[in-house]
């Protein structure tokens, strides 16, 4: 039996949690070692007071009905246990209520500006690095060329070679940026 008052065994947990008054001082120490870490959860979930202390009395309830059906085989303290539950409650209710949300009288307003590159200045920065890499990289970003036909068609001895200088290219143009100081709100129109 895992109820946190005594290390008393089945039978014996019957008869001392018989009256009100022992189930009473039993579910206070539980909220006494429990409840605040439940609480710090469903608070920091997005969750009310009121929530968590709803939560809490649905995870009790679960809580004493397995104990009473012996049920229950905890592997970890009481407090573990009822912070388990509650998170799979709160968890479960959260589920649900954003599932049936409605959307009626939710104003949604959109401020997107479409922020279109500038294609000649984009250009202009790619044209710093030579004619040759200009076509390199146009036949691997544009024409989509797989590497190794592009070696073949810029003379390369392989594909790593044809790698390298693709690297060496874009390299030109982020150094060129970098002196220049540019940030993408350059290259929009």
């Amino acid at each position: 039996m895992h109820l946190p008052l005594n290390n008393k065994t089945m039978p014996e947990m019957d008869v001392l949690i018989s009256t009100a008054k022992q189930r009473e001082q039993l579910f206070i120490a539980l909220y006494k070692s429990a409840f605040p870490s439940v609480a710090r959860y469903i608070s920091k979930m997005g969750g009310s007071f009121d929530e968590a202390k709803d939560v809490f009395q649905d995870a009790l309830v679960i809580y004493y009905e397995k104990e009473l059906a012996a049920a229950l085989a905890i592997n970890t303290n009481d407090s573990a246990y009822l912070l388990g539950i509650s998170k799979y409650l709160w968890l479960r209710k959260f589920r649900e209520n954003n599932v049936h949300v409605p959307l009626d009288g939710i104003e949604v307003t959109l401020d997107i500006k479409a922020e279109a590159l500038s294609e000649s200045k984009l250009m202009h920065f790619l044209e710093t690095t030579g004619k040759k890499c200009m076509q390199l990289l146009r036949s691997f970003y544009y024409d989509q060329l797989p590497l190794a036909d592009a070696a073949k068609l810029f003379g390369f001895s392989g594909v790593r070679s044809a790698t390298v200088q693709k690297y060496k290219c874009l390299e030109k143009v982020r150094e060129t940026i970098k002196e220049r100081s540019l940030t993408y709100e350059d290259f929009l129109n």
